[in-house]
């Protein structure tokens, strides 16, 4: 298939499945899955839509693991274990400030008590977080897990192109019926991603849950808030 033609296929793809503004409203963290399978050829498909997405210069500095079963098993038993043993995380960039402004956080707190709340976790449960909290390392036990990585020491700009592809990743999935989940999580450990994939010279940025959304499970039964437009925005004339 030439170039124009792969071009119209994804935008018909796309169309065909669903309109970008409902993906954009319909699209939320799932963490819960079923264990219906998804195809090689539904995942390239989404990865030929996320690889239009935005780059300064055109460098297109991201890259992307697939994982199947068995590594992912793998994987999640290493960091299982890390966590487990109370090994302080080593991330490659930082995610979480040690401190946070007052607005910021009443709004992850706000995150964290509707998560656990959907749970049935009492905020003072600790093992019942943790334990929530490593389902993240088995991607919720999606069927299909992926590693966003950038070759090391790229600029601040590279990582933002990073969250661009990773947002068309999100958006093109839910235009094919399927729910995601983004992970900071994997970036907790990164030298155990790296030794798992054989990776060298490279940054774990994120990893991605991909399947089809649980809908009878209580953790996909909530939705986190967002702010109105007057909050966030400043009109200039």
């Amino acid at each position: 298939m030439n170039y124009k033609a792969k071009i119209n296929v994804a935008r018909r793809n796309t169309l065909d499945q669903m309109d970008v503004c409902q993906a954009i409203r319909l699209r939320k963290s799932c963490r819960a899955f079923t264990d219906q399978e998804v195809s090689q050829d539904v995942i390239e498909n989404i990865l030929e839509l996320a690889r239009w997405a935005p780059s300064g210069v055109n460098h297109q500095p991201t890259q992307v693991a697939v994982l199947g079963k068995e590594t992912k098993s793998n994987l999640a038993k290493l960091l299982v274990e890390k966590h487990s043993l109370g090994i302080n995380p080593n991330p490659d960039y930082i995610f979480c400030p040690k401190e946070w402004s007052e607005v910021y956080k009443n709004r992850r707190k706000e995150c964290g008590l509707a998560l656990y709340q959907a749970l049935s976790i009492s905020p003072d449960d600790i093992e019942g977080k943790r334990k929530h909290w490593r389902t993240n390392y088995h991607f919720f036990h999606a069927p299909v897990g992926l590693i966003i990585f950038l070759e090391k020491n790229m600029p601040v700009g590279s990582w933002l192109d990073a969250g661009m592809f990773v947002q068309n990743i999100l958006l093109a999935a839910q235009s094919f019926g399927l729910a995601t989940c983004p992970q900071a999580a994997f970036a907790e450990y990164p030298d155990v991603i790296r030794e798992v994939l054989n990776l060298d010279n490279v940054d774990i940025v994120c990893g991605i849950a991909i399947g089809y959304e649980n809908v009878s499970h209580s953790l996909n039964s909530y939705r986190t808030k967002r702010k109105p437009v007057e909050v966030f925005t400043r009109w200039y004339s």
